[in-house]
């Protein structure tokens, strides 16, 4: 066995909790999860198109850029803060995790140990009871900035000046720190509600060279080194020479349509969740990016409008939920007619069946490549290339 082989059954065995917790399978060597999904994607959209191999890490570990901690108290009075057991409510006590950010992870736990001086009571969802709900921590892994959200049931923490002097006082690498307010009984981890405590309230991070503005409660995605691979894809798919008219469905806080917009002519951005929207418009000034326009919007509702006003486009990147796109968006997108489609998925089934609704109206999928985002787990994204065929 070489060097690097032992090293790698290390840490795959290294897991304490991996069999409660359910978040990921440590037990798997890193090759055999590869041809896996690659099966899975082939079974999937080998009937619509050609299926590439998938792009993997290099080095398949701690890549989660975004760690969330849920906080409890066990009948003894002990205070847990981890994970949620796979389909219960159960919070199974993580110290460090295999495929979360060390630093992200070491800051939970010192949190979770300044609750008792601080008098600071957890949550309960049974009975409504108690402050702090969840931890959220965002680290830009080119900028190394970090952000600490703490996600409370009520705006007043007491001693917060002391509490964030304290922490950074263990953590100085702290950028900021905020106190997000979810005061509903709702499986939502955040409230709408942000104070900040300490710092800007965002950090910054760069992505294929563009430097992005990340608030909260903002979409970002979680492997930054995966997602330069994927949108180096999904922008050859888009096959820009600089006359094209872009459109940019879910486009979060703009990161695929600001890179696209170096090579199209002018890029439409369009989302519903309002911060994300004001983040965008940060970022393209930030980037000093002029031919993008972001509209806070029901993306499908936006382009059956443009349809009716005859206005026309020619890609059409599009970045759902896992859920997918429903047939109402899909319609939109089909009366819209845009030349080429590139479809970015979380979620290879959804992605097929969206991609069946669209090649019986008008389009033909030429090519999909899947890309290991979430090592360890279960997902997988998949970028597919869609051309219009009625032309």
């Amino acid at each position: 066995m070489t060097e690097k082989k032992k090293v790698i059954k290390q840490q795959e065995n290294a897991c304490l909790v991996a069999k409660k917790c359910g978040g990921c399978n440590p037990g798997v060597p890193y090759e055999k999860q590869l041809l896996k999904k690659q099966r899975k994607v082939k079974e999937l959209m080998q009937d619509f198109c050609k299926v590439k191999p998938i792009i993997g890490m290099e080095h398949p570990y701690h890549y989660r850029n975004k760690v969330h901690a849920v906080f409890d108290r066990l009948k003894n009075g002990t205070i847990v803060s981890g994970i949620y057991k796979e389909g219960t409510h159960t919070v199974i006590n993580v110290d460090s995790c295999l495929i979360e950010d060390k630093i992200a992870d070491a800051i939970i736990v010192d949190i979770r140990g300044m609750l008792k001086s601080f008098k600071i009571k957890t949550y309960d969802e049974d009975t409504g009871y108690g402050l702090l709900r969840h931890v959220l921590v965002r680290r830009g892994f080119t900028t190394g900035e970090v952000m600490v959200v703490l996600v409370l049931s009520s705006p007043i923490l007491p001693s917060k000046n002391n509490f964030v002097k304290a922490l950074r006082k263990l953590h100085p690498e702290i950028s900021t720190v905020v106190l997000n307010v979810n005061d509903k009984k709702t499986n939502m981890v955040l409230g709408e509600r942000n104070i900040t405590l300490f710092g800007k309230g965002y950090i910054e991070d760069v992505l294929c060279g563009l430097t992005f503005r990340i608030s909260p409660s903002s979409f970002y995605q979680v492997n930054p080194v995966q997602t330069e691979k994927l949108y180096q894809t999904a922008i050859s798919y888009a096959g820009l020479n600089g006359k094209e008219r872009v459109f940019d469905a879910y486009c979060g806080i703009g990161t695929i349509g600001m890179v696209a917009a170096g090579k199209a002519k002018e890029v439409i951005g369009v989302e519903l969740n309002k911060d994300a929207v004001r983040d965008a418009v940060t970022n393209a000034k930030r980037n000093q990016i002029k031919n993008i326009r972001f509209f806070c919007d029901d993306a499908g509702e936006f382009m059956t409008r443009m349809a009716e006003a005859q206005e026309k486009v020619d890609v059409l990147f599009m970045d759902p939920p896992r859920a997918g796109s429903d047939e109402t968006f899909l319609s939109s997108a089909v009366k819209l007619a845009p030349s080429r489609i590139v479809y970015i998925s979380c979620n290879p089934e959804t992605l097929a069946r969206d991609v069946k609704y669209l090649t019986k109206h008008g389009y033909a999928a030429k090519e999909c490549q899947p890309v290991d985002m979430f090592p360890f787990t279960g997902h997988i994204e998949v970028v597919t290339c869609l051309q219009r065929v009625d032309m």
